[in-house]
């Protein structure tokens, strides 16, 4: 039985960064190879960065694809590893979402992508023209088909027809999106696509942050029997390199068209490899963490690559003393270091002295740059020049706010990060131009129960490691509250939280009506209250900040509903 040295690559690229792109590639193959693989597979269009978006119909961006792909090539013409890199390509039917394999100093084969998906954050059908053939390489006499992302995770198409085509090995380079809990998913889907090929799959995964998107990894091999044989780490970029006993290739295996697709089959090498000089590493299963620690990773990481993608240096945000401000602040301190987060207070007159004490203290326990920039002067010379009362002077003082957030940004150049969570974003509780004030918002898309759940796993991850807690617990324990007039609460405009989350993740997540939210238990008056909030919230969200998407439907890419709108659940 053959054996094969397989890298898998899970990487960071950049959208756009065709040159950053192809030398992360080198540097990596050179690693590859070094570690004695043969082959080396990299994620989904790992040259140009994922999604791109509307660069698809640039043409100058897709030549620039093309031609970077070849200068890749010739530029691994001395390194004797099979690598595998998605790109963009076209050709005379439309672009293509594709993958190289390149050998030699030469482009040796390409796979176009087969099943385009078309659903939550994808538009795959909107930029790309599906592929109809299947290509297999042969390498070392094993035979090893090639597909992308999507491919996966719909039965038939390629992997049927890898089955058809004896294959020994499938390799699967992806750009698939985190969300919570996904990684159980993943491994279940897998197992059923290698029943499927009966053949083993290399499924290799990129990592990073690319707008509301963050990529978590989670590579894994797994045996045609679906037992798993290796799984890497999730949000770190990481090399998995192992040795596969596969399958010889099988002489009278059939070409051609074999029903939903052609099979077509390149020959780089026909013998077995000679065995590499230096044993391969031990198989390797990273082990699962907990739904709060990955959700705090991918917060984390997908802040950072924000920060870092888009030229920031630093970040500025209202620092309140309450719960939100306090974990986006402990978010952003573990992103790019505290020396690069600056918190500001704002108090107002009707600001309270425990909620500044918070504040000042949680500054204290991380080392950010914190800064007290009283309102009440300002708000007092707008008030002086216009006649307003209640609601109208509450959101005058988060406005007044978002000027200071938006002046230091300016001034300095730091990004102004907005700390609203999905549930209040859901029903409109924030101040457009005030507290929804910022260029990115790392809670965007997490339940306020779950920014609690948050805030204390990481102040216990700060004790389990034996450092100081970034939180202080009187902003974790204390009853939830803007403080724009005297003893106001968020319960004052808002049921409960948990009964208000149960409902916006049926409501929002999960697309259930009325009557479906009737029938799971829920308070019918509460039920016509909510909905109302969330369909008349639409505008606001509209021109929400983005930010890192951790659920299954986020605000913004997921969900996408008309501002103007009279179809309402509760009539």
């Amino acid at each position: 039985m053959p054996r094969l040295r397989l890298a898998l690559a899970q990487i960071d690229p950049t959208v756009g960064d065709l040159a950053g792109n192809a030398a992360e590639v080198r540097g990596w193959v050179r690693k590859a190879a070094d570690a004695g693989a043969q082959i080396v597979a990299f994620p989904e269009m790992m040259l140009t960065g994922y999604p791109v978006e509307d660069l698809v119909f640039r043409k100058s961006f897709v030549a620039a694809s093309k031609k970077a792909l070849h200068e890749l090539a010739g530029s691994l013409a001395e390194e004797d590893v099979v690598t595998i890199v998605g790109y963009l390509d076209a050709d005379a039917i439309g672009p293509r979402n594709a993958l190289a394999v390149l050998h030699r100093g030469r482009v040796a084969a390409t796979y176009f992508k087969h099943h385009l998906p078309n659903y939550g954050v994808f538009d795959e059908d909107r930029y790309f023209e599906p592929g109809d053939t299947l290509i297999v390489v042969r390498v070392g006499n094993v035979d090893i088909a090639l597909t992308i992302c999507e491919d996966l995770w719909q039965a038939g198409g390629p992997f049927a027809m890898a089955a058809a085509a004896h294959v020994g090995l499938v390799v699967n380079i992806n750009g698939s999106p985190y969300e919570l809990n996904k990684d159980d998913f993943r491994l279940d889907l897998v197992a059923r696509r290698a029943a499927e090929a009966k053949a083993t799959i290399a499924y290799v995964n990129m990592i990073g942050g690319q707008d509301e998107l963050v990529f978590d990894g989670d590579s894994m091999i797994v045996r045609p029997d679906g037992s798993l044989i290796a799984r890497a780490p999730q949000f770190a970029e990481h090399m998995m390199v192992l040795d596969l006993d596969l399958p010889a290739a099988d002489p009278d295996a059939p070409t051609g068209d074999l029903g939903e697709m052609r099979v077509e089959r390149v020959v780089l090498s026909a013998e077995e490899l000679p065995v590499p000089a230096q044993p391969a590493p031990p198989p390797e299963i990273a082990a699962r963490v907990t739904d709060e620690a990955e959700v705090w990773q991918a917060l984390v990481l997908g802040l950072r690559d924000y920060v870092r993608k888009n030229g920031f240096r630093s970040v500025t945000f209202g620092l309140s003393g309450g719960i939100d401000s306090s974990v986006v602040a402990a978010i952003a301190c573990d992103a790019i270091g505290p020396g690069a987060v600056v918190g500001v207070s704002m108090p107002s007159e009707y600001s309270s002295g425990h909620s500044r004490d918070d504040a000042a203290d949680l500054a204290r326990r991380t080392g950010l740059d914190y800064r007290v920039t009283p309102i009440q002067p300002m708000v007092d010379a707008f008030l002086a020049n216009l006649a307003l009362s209640g609601l109208a002077v509450e959101n005058l003082q988060a406005r007044v706010r978002g000027i200071i957030l938006m002046a230091l940004s300016n001034q300095e150049g730091h990004l102004v990060l907005t700390t609203g969570n999905k549930s209040e974003l859901a029903v409109g509780y924030s101040t457009l131009y005030g507290d929804s004030v910022g260029g990115f918002n790392p809670l965007k898309d997490v339940p306020k129960t779950l920014v609690w759940k948050l805030a204390r796993w990481r102040n216990e991850e700060a004790e389990r490691r034996g450092e100081t807690p970034p939180i202080p617990e009187n902003s974790i324990t204390k009853p939830p509250s803007a403080e724009l007039r005297p003893g106001q609460l968020d319960t004052d405009s808002l049921p409960d939280y948990d009964e208000l989350d149960a409902i916006l993740l049926g409501y929002v997540d999960g697309d259930l009506g009325r009557e479906d939210l009737v029938h799971e238990g829920h308070d019918p008056q509460l039920i016509d209250r909510i909905l109302r909030l969330v369909d008349l919230a639409e505008y606001k969200r509209r021109q929400a900040a983005p930010g890192t998407k951790i659920s299954i439907k986020a605000f913004g890419r997921d969900r996408r509903l008309p501002i103007t709108n009279r179809f309402k659940e509760n009539v």
